[in-house]
């Protein structure tokens, strides 16, 4: 027969695991930004949970911004009454949290009641430019949002004095593509859309930090912000569309891959026959417009 040896012993002891501390400036999240999650069955347990965690944290500097977010949506009960702090340093969710036990506020805090206030984190509402039409657009929202409707008809009343057409009727797809195409028609059509559905948001309490707005849509943020009127809105949005339409066919534009002092440089280069080329509008550090007669700005972009 066959021999076999087998030798039976204990298995060496597994090697203790080792943390270490998170010694990066400031406690830095290895993530980037990471939100610390705390919830309580009521305002009080919420800001007692918060006093416990900062005692926790701060006892125990080995904790990591990342493992506590973790364990905190992954470990712990979740109640009605919440409040959430976003960051990225150790000290700036500590100061957060510390603000919600003591009934503070902090740009780092969010809880169901935070307003926004000057200085602070808040929404912000950015409106574009032309192109972003569709036939059909916002005629659901007249049929089953009252503020949306409301806000469409006075805008439809403000640009009255100033169009031949009714604006609820080119919503509801009373016009055909070309028409919607006419920038006389889309850029007023697009101003009230963009105005109305702020009022959407304000209407279930979202107030906009700061408004935004690029080309006609510098219009409806200077409406919404209250530096315009709806009346002076509507009033140059439909005086800007008509002169528009008339400079069509003038003139021609084009994107180029540059950025402002190259696309300078450029123009100057190629002398007389871009002399009457412009930058028209600086869209980033490496995309600049150009317009000016066709031919011009054609020789331009083939150069």
């Amino acid at each position: 027969g066959t021999n076999a040896h087998l030798i039976l012993e204990q298995a060496p002891e597994p090697p203790e695991a080792t943390t270490t501390p998170d010694t990066s400036p400031g406690g830095l999240a290895a993530g980037g930004v990471v939100p610390w999650v705390v919830s309580g069955r009521g305002h009080e347990a919420l800001r007692g949970q918060a006093a416990a965690l900062t005692e926790r944290v701060t006892a125990d500097p080995a904790l990591t911004p990342s493992d506590i977010g973790w364990s905190l949506i992954s470990t712990r009960s979740v109640f009605d009454h919440r409040a959430v702090i976003i960051g990225q340093h150790r000290h700036e969710l500590l100061a957060g949290l510390n603000a919600l036990t003591t009934g503070n506020t902090h740009p780092a805090l969010i809880e169901p009641h935070t307003t926004t206030t000057t200085g602070s984190l808040g929404p912000v509402l950015v409106f574009p430019g032309q192109g972003s039409q569709w036939l059909g657009m916002g005629a659901g929202l007249l049929d089953t949002s009252p503020p949306f409707a409301t806000r469409i008809t006075e805008c439809q009343q403000a640009l009255a004095p100033h169009v031949h057409w009714s604006l609820t009727e080119v919503l509801r797809g009373g016009v055909d593509a070309a028409d919607l195409a006419r920038v006389d028609v889309i850029q007023p059509v697009l101003w009230a859309v963009m105005v109305s559905l702020a009022a959407v948001w304000d209407h279930h309490g979202v107030t906009p930090a700061a408004v935004v707005g690029h080309s006609q849509g510098e219009i409806a943020a200077a409406c919404v912000a209250g530096a315009l009127s709806l009346d002076e809105g509507a009033r140059i949005v439909a005086l800007r569309a008509h002169a528009l339409r008339h400079l069509t066919g003038h003139g021609a534009m084009a994107s180029l891959t540059l950025n402002h002092h190259h696309a300078k440089e450029l123009l100057t280069d190629l002398g007389e026959p871009a002399r009457q080329v412009g930058i028209a509008a600086v869209n980033g550090p490496g995309s600049v417009v150009v317009s000016g007669p066709p031919e011009q700005v054609a020789h331009a972009v083939t150069a």
